[in-house]
């Protein structure tokens, strides 16, 4: 027998929302669809195979219903073939036949084969195979199903039928030889599943009976079909309850039993059934209860709410008991109390869940169907939602158990990139509960200046220093605390703000920010009060924090420049410590030259500041601001053994409160260090200044030239031609070094650092500008630590210079003392008492007198012959040095001392090497 009906599984779907949507039920049929993908993923072993036949049955009844309420009360007596027309199941109606009694055995078969639904043992005839493939429909479909079996409307007419060598009784005694439903429970059903399936089935309205007939039409009858009306036996509600029966010999406990322990686990409490088992990690039924794996299966995997509740709740509890003595923090409190809040909001779920599980689970009738009552599967519903919350929950607790502050809100933070809705609200609610103390920290710091940071929560840390570090050294970041939704840059411009607001009323001990950070606050259209920020509101922070950045830094740049005047003592240190005043340099040196010619044990560090106070006075220093002079001090550096007063004088300038923040203690120490540099420099240019002016001719020293012997008279001017010689060459060493120094190095770094300071835009800026105006000053001056070497090698040529000065005092004094006795000689014709001593040039007489002169100059010229050959070894060495130098500028510096390559043609061996 081919089916009426082609078994369209699609097209039955597309049927049946299609006629939902008709009626006007559109949330039902989402609800279908949804209940129908579920339905349909189910594969493998324990699923329903012939989804097709179960959705058909599902529409037949719900058919059936529709037209039985709309029926009149005459209806025709052939609405079993109508129905059948139409392709629902058949309306049966009860007939006042006389044949119906006939039929009376077949009904009790048929009555006892719904009563005992289960499994089919293999062997039945041709007719008990119809019948299987109606159990099919109603549940499981075995594999080898006929055709026959997937036609609903066919087996009911067969049943009504009887073949040919199937008797009443084989139907009825075949299907109650299934073991009582215990085969079809092993197929993937359990209990509840059944007892929901024939629930259903019960509450779809009449019972149908078809009996067999002899052929002959009657009363009553239709094509041999009888028509029976509602039995007031209740077929299916019988059956219901026959299996409701053999259930509960299976089980010891009800389900309704169950349900509330279940509930009591979720809450933490173990019930009467359902204990919490250490071993197992998990609330379990005891080994010993008699009841179906399938139940125990069911029990443990919505227990598992409770097994999570469990773990967030002793998270809860472990925090707030260890808060005075252990560092939990604001933001792990603020963590607790949200996921508090949620658990309330949990707990009144659950109540509502108690209030339905008192109910008892009904029977089947149609009230009863309808009623509050709370079972396995709609427990399974309720908490779809709950779980996916406390399992997110339970990994933020298992994550942020030794996490703190803004690590923690961090760790949140990355679990918030989430698809699912659902997820991301639940953390975005959770992170605005969490973050709020955070924030508030951000707020207080950025709009006054405070750091309430108890627990050390905060990515911004503060210690203890003096006024002069607490802008380089007071605060910092701490990168462990930084959250990932605040960038980097943000942080540091954060972390700025605040300085500037501190440095501002601790060092500068002005107000004026508070003004400042409300504009920035109204600007951006917040308010500074508690609560303004939080979380998700990143843009609004970030816009908030550069508004108060710009005006605070503005505020602080104008009270530095104007009440403090940076610039002015910029200038006042390169006038005097690095020497750019040149009357005062000069006449300082003037007048402290012989105080620094004694050992430095025995100069008075008083005096030299006399001596100081008398240079500003004699030169143009006399004009500058009184604060200015007042900050210039002598300074004595520690001093050794042997040292003489030029090697440990230098001066020192008092920068004092707040632009010691700028002129820090190492800022002063390496301006001082240029300025020993300069001051060795322009030692060595007095030095041969003074050289010059004792060498220079004039009438006498040509009388006198003119009155020697003529050997003596070669002697002294040859001596005389090697110490000018050498004097031309260190000359032009000092001067084109000393030029590079004032004007490529002093000045070129200043007219930078001026450009700088005019387009800086906070501290930070201006002491980046004044960090590169000194590195570049002591990087060119040869100070660096990539120049110690040729540092070394310049340091040398100073001392043979001043080695030379003191052989040219030597020499010239020698020339003055000869001069001197010779003219005794003429004036007195013999030595006297003192010109006798021994060792005087003329205590022998004009003969004597000529000869010492004679070995005299002879020796002076081999010292002189000595420190040239010195000099200009030490000289070309240095000169090789200065091409393999980093910084450009001292390339530049050779090309002036090598301008007309002099010493490239004075070495053309190693000219090639060295330039």
């Amino acid at each position: 027998m081919t089916p009426s009906i082609s078994p369209n599984e699609a097209a039955m779907v597309e049927s049946i929302k299609r006629n939902l949507a008709t009626q006007g039920k559109s949330s039902d049929a989402l609800t279908f669809a949804d209940l129908y993908t579920k339905f349909s993923s189910k594969i493998g072993p324990g699923s329903v195979k012939n989804k097709w036949a179960v959705l058909y049955l599902l529409k037949t009844v719900s058919e059936d219903r529709i037209n039985q309420k709309n029926m009149p009360s005459n209806a025709p007596a052939n609405a079993f073939l109508s129905s059948l027309s139409r392709g629902g199941l058949p309306e049966l109606g009860l007939r006042n036949d006389s044949n119906l009694e006939g039929y009376k055995d077949n009904c009790k078969d048929l009555r006892g084969s719904v009563g005992n639904l289960g499994k089919m043992e293999k062997g039945y005839s041709d007719n008990s195979n119809d019948f299987r493939g109606l159990v099919g429909t109603l549940g499981k479909m075995e594999k080898g199903y006929t055709d026959n079996s997937k036609d609903l409307r066919g087996l009911m007419g067969k049943l009504g039928k009887r073949e040919k060598g199937c008797s009443d009784g084989n139907v009825s005694d075949d299907f109650r030889s299934s073991s009582n439903l215990k085969d079809y429970r092993g197929k993937g059903y359990s209990d509840g599943n059944v007892s929901d399936d024939l629930r259903n089935l019960s509450c779809g309205g009449d019972v149908s009976r078809v009996l067999k007939g002899k052929g002959e039409v009657g009363k009553g009858w239709s094509g041999g079909v009888l028509m029976v009306s509602k039995d007031s036996e209740n077929l299916r509600y019988m059956a219901y309850k026959e299996f409701v029966d053999l259930w509960k010999e299976e089980n010891e406990v009800s389900e309704d039993v169950l349900v509330r322990d279940v509930l009591y686990s979720c809450q933490g409490i173990d019930g009467k059934y359902v204990k919490y088992d250490k071993n197992e990690d998990g609330y379990v039924l005891p080994d010993w209860m008699k009841v179906p794996r399938a139940t125990r299966n069911v029990v443990r995997k919505l227990c598992e709410l409770g097994w999570l509740f469990r773990k967030v709740k002793g998270y809860i509890s472990e925090s707030m008991n260890q808060f005075p003595a252990q560092d939990v923090g604001t933001v792990g409190q603020a963590f607790c109390a949200a996921l508090q809040d949620e658990l309330s909001e949990y707990y009144k779920l659950l109540a509502v869940l108690e209030g339905q599980a008192m109910n008892p689970i009904p029977l089947g009738s149609e009230g009863e169907c309808s009623g509050n009552y709370m079972s396995f599967r709609r427990l399974s519903v309720w908490f779809a939602e709950p779980i996916v919350k406390m399992r997110l929950m339970a990994v933020l607790v298992d994550n942020c158990k030794s996490l703190k502050g803004g690590a923690m809100a961090g760790a949140i933070h990355m679990h918030a990139q989430h698809g699912d809705p659902l997820v991301n609200d639940f953390m975005k609610r959770l992170l605005r509960r969490v973050c709020s103390p955070l924030f508030e920290m951000v707020r207080r710091w950025v709009l006054e200046g405070e750091l309430e940071d108890i627990f050390s929560e905060f990515f911004i840390v503060s210690q203890p220093v003096k006024d002069e570090s607490l802008w380089r050294e007071g605060y910092r970041l701490h990168a462990a605390m930084l959250p990932a939704f605040i960038s980097q840059s943000l942080a540091k411009q954060i972390l700025r703000t605040g300085k500037s607001i501190n440095f501002l009323r601790v060092c500068c001990d002005d107000r004026g920010w508070a003004d400042a950070a409300t504009e920035a606050a109204a600007a951006v259209g917040t308010t500074i009060t508690r609560g303004s920020l939080g979380y998700g509101e990143t843009d609004a922070l970030e816009s908030l924090v550069t508004e108060a950045a710009k005006r605070i830094d503005k505020h602080l740049l104008e009270l530095m420049h104007k009440r403090y005047k940076f610039k002015e003592h910029c200038l006042a240190i390169k006038r005097y410590l690095l020497l750019g005043q040149g009357d005062f340099v000069q006449y300082l040196m003037d007048i402290v030259g012989p105080e620094l010619s004694e050992p430095a044990n025995t100069i008075s560090s008083f005096k030299l500041a006399t001596l100081l106070e008398s240079a500003i006075t004699s030169s143009n220093a006399q004009y500058d601001d009184c604060d200015i002079r007042a900050r210039l001090r002598v300074k004595m550096m520690p001093h050794k053994t042997g040292d003489r007063g030029w090697d440990v004088f230098s001066l020192e300038y008092d920068a004092g409160v707040p632009l010691n923040t700028v002129f820090t203690e190492s800022v002063m120490t390496r301006y001082i260090r240029v300025f020993n540099f300069l001051w060795k420099l322009r030692r060595v240019e007095h030095a041969l200044t003074g050289t010059w002016k004792t060498m220079k001719p004039n009438c006498i020293t040509s009388h006198f030239f003119s009155k020697l012997p003529q050997a003596v008279k070669l002697q002294l001017i040859l001596t005389s031609r090697k110490c000018q010689v050498l004097w031309d060459e260190m000359n032009h060493f000092v001067s084109n070094l000393q030029y590079y120094i004032m004007f490529e190095v002093l000045e070129v770094s200043w007219s930078n650092l001026v450009k700088e300071m005019e387009l800086s835009k906070d501290l930070d800026d201006l002491l980046a500008a004044h960090e590169n105006y000194l590195s570049s000053i002591l990087e060119k001056s040869l100070l660096g630590e990539r120049s110690q070497e040729l540092n070394k090698t310049l340091f040398v040529l100073f001392d043979l210079i001043l080695r030379f000065r003191s052989l040219a005092d030597r020499l010239y004094e020698g020339i003055n003392e000869l001069q001197s006795r010779t003219a005794e000689v003429k004036s007195q014709g013999k030595s006297n008492d003192k010109s006798s001593e021994p060792g005087s040039w003329l205590g022998e007489g004009r003969k004597a007198l000529t000869q010492r002169a004679g070995e005299f100059f002879k020796n002076m010229g081999n010292d002189i012959d000595v420190i040239g050959k010195d000099y200009t070894t030490i000289f070309e060495g240095f000169i090789s040095k200065l091409p393999v130098q980093q910084h450009i500028d001292l390339k530049f510096l050779m090309f002036r001392l090598n301008f007309t390559e002099f010493y490239s043609q004075l070495q053309p061996i190693t000219r090639g090497k060295l330039f």
